[in-house]
């Protein structure tokens, strides 16, 4: 994101004449630099030009829609500007773009305000007869009402600037596809013609051969080095004088490093694997693809793209939060007084949602290959956060959101050989799982600790997918009612 920036384009008209005009540029660069300075964007804002024909407005919505470096538009109307103008240009521009209900004064001057003034200062209506023509295109885009300094308005900002990174992420997006879905599950497969028109991303198979060749290329030198970063950045559950144990590391060694020069070669930044297609590999990877999650990379086991992709595009949202994003699964419950899930997968949770310095381990992997496997064993971070999942219903997709409360286990669980992340959702398990198999939510999701629920609604609305939401205040017969709306 060092490259990329947000425009910031003001609305105005010629009928005020040129001083007018000189001051809604001014007053506009204060803005700009004012939220660049305050509002803690992850993306800055930049001034680009006040808008006051429809030529001009049409050439700046293209010059945004064609700018790499531009990810979204901010617009402002600081006079009244007749929202004809600005049909060609909102049809034109292919970036999110959200509308910022501000005025530039906090406060009226009582004692001295006059017609110009008022003439100058016309955000409350000005904005309205843009308001209208967004809503009349059908366009949809973020509304944040307030004064410009109003901390509010800058939270506002920061949940849409992520929401637009995420929007640019999933727009450039590759996903590498090692074997295919897991045989005879429903849920990982989708329509991926749809999800690139829909998401923008790209879904692409690879056959194992051509990872394999990259894997046996990785030289021992490269193997060892990597092997001594493991035993610096984690706790190794076992001696590397093990020749057998160093023989296994190797292997993930090798794995990570092929993977990670496969995927660069292809500019993917997500992929999948499945342990029923596994030839030519020396197992399924865990400490490889845990490692290249924390990378950055999102993951979907038994070639669940979908789930892959939302991992990388939460964790291109993220950048510069606490907290981590993880590919995930609702693996087994806890029914007791208060009901909890524990979630984890077969190797492949992200360090990225623990605090804790990882423990390092070989042990055996029993589902599919019968190998033993070097995996990270720890446990998220307690606090709050959010499983994600992205269903396709046929005729089109959902995501569907559950709000969890992740706690430390009560106990050590020393027998539990994977990453895992043990969590009361939100209301109560009772509801949420109800909740979540009435809107066909699937049992691998992107696990986050870090992007705040407003955050993928937004993203949601960018991406014009239904998104439902199961939280504190949910119920079973309002969920219910607003899926049958939805359907209509």
């Amino acid at each position: 994101m060092s490259t990329k920036s947000i425009w910031f384009i003001t609305g105005s008209q010629h009928l005020y004449g040129d001083t007018v005009l000189k001051q809604v540029t001014a007053n506009s660069q204060v803005i700009v630099s004012g939220l660049n300075d305050t509002a803690n964007l992850p993306v800055p804002l930049t001034f680009k030009s006040i808008a006051t024909t429809p030529e001009e407005i049409q050439r700046l919505c293209l010059e945004a829609t064609f700018d790499e470096s531009c990810i979204g538009v901010v617009f402002w109307m600081h006079t009244f500007s007749p929202s004809k103008m600005w049909i060609k240009g909102l049809q034109a521009l292919q970036k999110p773009w959200m509308h910022l209900h501000t005025q530039f004064n906090a406060e009226l001057p009582w004692q001295s305000i006059d017609m110009d003034f008022m003439n100058l200062n016309q955000s409350a209506h000005g904005c309205r007869e843009f308001g209208f023509i967004g809503t009349r295109l059908g366009i949809n885009r973020f509304i944040t009402v307030g004064h410009w300094q109003d901390p509010s308005v800058h939270e506002d900002l920061q949940h849409w600037v992520r929401a637009a990174m995420g929007w640019n992420e999933s727009q450039n997006l590759k996903v590498a596809r090692f074997g295919d879905n897991m045989r005879q599950v429903a849920v990982t497969e989708g329509n991926k013609v749809s999800a690139q028109i829909q998401f923008g991303y790209e879904v692409h198979a690879y056959g194992l051969g051509k990872l394999v060749e990259y894997c046996n290329a990785v030289s021992e030198q490269d193997i060892l080095r990597q092997v001594d970063l493991y035993g610096s950045e984690y706790t190794l559950a076992f001696s590397l004088k093990d020749e057998e144990k160093l023989l296994r590391l190797k292997n993930e060694a090798r794995l990570e490093i092929g993977m990670e020069r496969f995927l660069t070669d292809k500019q993917c930044m997500a992929f999948t694997n499945t342990f029923e297609d596994l030839t030519g590999l020396s197992g399924l990877p865990g400490l490889a693809t845990q490692r290249l999650m924390a990378k950055g990379y999102g993951y979907g086991g038994e070639g669940d793209w979908k789930t892959s992709a939302m991992v990388r595009i939460l964790k291109a949202m993220s950048q510069g939060l606490p907290g981590g994003t993880s590919f995930m699964e609702d693996y087994t419950y806890h029914l007791g007084k208060q009901g909890q899930v524990l979630g984890a997968h077969m190797l492949e949770v992200c360090p990225s949602i623990t605090n804790d310095k990882p423990i390092l381990d070989i042990q055996r992997h029993t589902i599919g290959v019968k190998e033993d496997i070097a995996r990270l064993i720890f446990t998220a971070q307690a606090g709050p956060a959010r499983n994600l999942t992205t269903i396709d219903l046929g005729d089109r997709f959902r995501f569907i959101l559950n709000e969890v409360d992740t706690v430390t286990p009560p106990d050590s669980l020393p027998n539990l050989p994977v990453a895992h992340a043990l969590w009361t959702p939100m209301p109560d398990l009772k509801t949420s799982a109800h909740a979540w198999i009435l809107a066909g939510g699937a049992h691998h999701s992107a696990y986050t600790s870090s992007v705040p629920t407003e955050v993928i609604e937004i993203y949601a609305e960018m991406a014009d997918v239904e998104l439902c939401i199961i939280d504190k205040d949910t119920t079973i017969r309002d969920f219910k009612n607003d899926l049958k709306r939805s359907s209509f």
